[in-house]
């Protein structure tokens, strides 16, 4: 995989957040596992950092407790992408898919309640409405996630495939 593609996908998913969208419907979880699954390791914890890096650059910081569950459920979910690697499926797609977006739910909304910013009580039922209120955008990052991994990874090993055609038995999507 080449740095160029790799660039590309930074500025894609960079773009994605800059420009109007649905809540939480970005391709930043796909970009995070196609590149533990592609790339090697330092660049896929590179790709998804790099593109939020500079979009909340544009967009503006926020809590510091909440960027730090923010960026680490990305490192976490392009390090579940590298056990994906030689391995893939449509399948395995789709199930790693949810499991991202399930930890970038979880983690990212931890970190929410967490942060100093009083939002919600630090308790257990405050944690837990933090969970419910944040439930319409799982909605979005789910779907979001669903929909950019199966293009992404189908549009990947078509072309592998059927244009290059430098794979032959490892699995399709």
């Amino acid at each position: 995989m080449n740095m160029l593609f790799a660039f590309i996908l930074v500025l894609f998913a960079a773009f994605s957040r800059l420009i109007p969208h649905a809540p939480n419907f970005t391709p930043v979880i796909t970009i995070a596992l196609f590149g533990g699954t592609y790339f090697p390791r330092k660049l896929a914890l590179l790709l998804p950092i790099a593109a939020i890096l500079i979009s909340d650059a544009l967009i503006g910081f926020y809590s510091a407790t909440s960027m730090l569950f923010v960026y680490g459920s990305y490192v976490l979910i392009s390090l579940l992408g590298t056990s994906m690697q030689n391995r893939i499926s449509a399948m395995r797609v789709a199930g790693y898919s949810f499991i991202a977006a399930v930890m970038f739910f979880i983690l990212t909304n931890f970190g929410v309640w967490l942060a100093p910013n009083g939002l919600y009580p630090r308790t257990l039922s405050g944690l837990f409405e933090c969970y419910i209120m944040a439930l319409p955008f799982f909605r979005n990052t789910l779907t979001s996630t669903i929909v950019f991994s199966t293009v992404m990874f189908g549009a990947y090993e078509a072309a592998e495939k059927f244009v290059f055609k430098t794979r032959t038995v490892r699995g399709s999507v």
